[in-house]
């Protein structure tokens, strides 16, 4: 899997669904971050992390 840190999680997962892509879960928050998992053209699961 892959990871990736990101900003305005909320944000990107809007403009990721409206181009596509395909979502697995919805976005959990923890104390230290906010995650989410989506899946690439190829089938690679990448997951994003936005820090608090």
């Amino acid at each position: 899997m892959i990871n990736y840190r990101v900003q305005n999680i909320e944000g990107l997962i809007s403009k990721l669904k409206e181009n596509g892509v395909t979502v697995l879960d919805e976005i959990a928050t923890y104390d230290y971050g906010k995650f989410v998992h989506i899946m690439d053209a190829d089938g690679n699961k990448i997951e994003l992390w936005e820090p608090l």
